[in-house]
């Protein structure tokens, strides 16, 4: 270990480190797009595929992350240089700082949407508003030249007080409080949707299975959903591991993390759908399901306000832990690659994202007539991070872990220099060598060929 490395900040507990690295993966994806999809692909016969390509495919490329950082001991694109120097695998890291950056431009836009939907809440203005209403509400906000610029800002203000206070001090610190809240205000309103009249039918929508909906469309679905939830290939993953003790169990925390992600997913589903059915709404993806028919659900709701409150704090949190962990990617790099203080570090990251992610949100008003090969600038970001770098980026890991990086030294990571067992290394490495890299190459191939998952 290196002098440098000593001198790093790191996590100081176990539940530090998998509150952190769980809400990196927990995000406003898990809110509303994987109980729909889940619904949509065959309820818990889609449930059952995506956990065993979670833990199947999933966790084993979580596991090369987490062994490429902790080896490394610096940011994404060191680490690689660290394990693999003067070749050119660095580049894989490059390619998970661009794509946390182009994550973080865009994800704040939605973000900073979370926290005008609090104050609209609290202040009653939802009061009387039909679906029709609420759609015009939405539409007026995002369009507008001003108000999400503010709140963007504001979301990326909150974001690097948290990293510019460290790892332990800043990171671990606000996520050993944020995930536990989070939990906490997901099953109170799992409590209050799962006792509404008619909310049956929602339970059965996301958990009764439905094999004739399980198509070859329905494996790539669950393969990609598992995927990008659990944050693999953009960085964040091998930042975050850069800070573990030498005595992590690096498999049972992936296993842990990758758990606690799902477990946020599925509850996400149980809040949503039996309120969606019991109001007889038709459940829809995206950020209308979010921000257009469960306010209107909520104003049906005795109590509505105070619930509609609770929710859209739990977006907020569930947001604010992913975009920690993307801005530590790039401060991160920043930071050890230019060899400045993390403080200026900080300050330079979120100025730079912020910009971008000005330009982001405006485009669906102000800059809507700028498109780039016919897309918006908050569609290209979204579409080269999400479509491109993220499947490339986790292609190019197990490419490397499997076939280039050294067998020995992942084996020593995993094992902690020897001192602990790994009769599962066999699997790891039959996963990782052979069927990761055909399974990330069909998610690559199908977002680029057919528009995405």
């Amino acid at each position: 270990m290196t002098k440098e490395s000593v001198l790093r900040d790191n996590f100081g507990s176990r539940f530090g480190i998998i509150a952190a690295t769980a809400g990196s993966a927990v995000g406003l994806g898990n809110i509303w797009k994987f109980p729909y999809v889940a619904g949509e692909n065959g309820g818990g016969a889609f449930l059952l595929i995506y956990l065993f390509f979670v833990l199947a495919i999933g966790v084993p490329v979580m596991m090369s992350e987490f062994a490429i950082g902790r080896r490394g001991q610096k940011n994404a694109y060191g680490s690689f240089g660290v394990i693999a120097p003067g070749k050119r695998w660095n580049l894989i890291g490059l390619m998970g700082v661009v794509a946390a950056f182009f994550i973080l431009a865009f994800y704040s836009s939605v973000a900073g949407w979370t926290l005008q939907y609090i104050v609209s809440s609290v202040s009653h203005s939802f009061a009387g508003q039909s679906i029709a209403d609420l759609e015009n509400t939405f539409n007026t906000l995002i369009v507008n030249p001003i108000k999400p610029v503010v709140w963007q800002l504001v979301f990326m203000v909150l974001t690097a007080l948290i990293v510019l206070a460290g790892i332990k001090k800043g990171i671990e610190k606000y996520t050993k409080l944020l995930m536990p809240l989070l939990l906490l205000l997901i099953i109170v309103l799992c409590i209050r949707s799962v006792t509404l009249e008619g909310g049956k039918a929602g339970l059965e929508f996301l958990f009764k299975p439905d094999f004739s909906k399980v198509t070859a469309k329905t494996f790539l679905y669950a393969l990609g959903q598992a995927f990008f939830s659990l944050s693999l290939g953009m960085g964040a993953l091998i930042t975050y591991s850069s800070y573990f003790s030498k005595k992590e169990n690096l498999a049972s925390t992936a296993v842990s993390v990758a758990l606690s992600d799902s477990l946020i997913a599925i509850l996400a589903g149980v809040m949503i759908f039996p309120a969606v059915f019991a109001f007889g709404i038709e459940p829809t993806c995206g950020p209308s399901l979010v921000f257009i028919t469960l306010p209107g659900i909520f104003q049906q709701m005795f109590w509505g306000d105070f619930f509609g409150t609770i929710f859209f704090i739990l977006l907020t949190v569930a947001a604010l832990t992913s975009t920690i962990s993307l801005l530590e990617v790039v401060v991160a790099f920043l930071s050890e690659e230019l060899k400045i203080s993390r403080k200026k570090a900080t300050v330079i990251a979120t100025l730079s994202v912020s910009v971008l992610g000005i330009f982001a949100s405006l485009s669906f008003g102000t800059l809507k007539g700028v498109t780039i090969f016919g897309k918006s600038i908050f569609d290209v970001l979204d579409y080269t991070a999400s479509n491109v770098l993220l499947p490339l980026g986790g292609l190019f890991i197990v490419l490397f872990v499997g076939w280039f990086g050294g067998k020995k030294i992942i084996k020593s990571e995993l094992s902690n220099e020897g001192t602990l067992r790994v009769r599962y290394y066999p699997y790891f490495n039959f996963i990782v060598k052979f069927i990761a890299p055909f399974a990330i190459a069909a998610i690559f191939i199908y977002c680029i060929f057919w528009g995405g998952l």
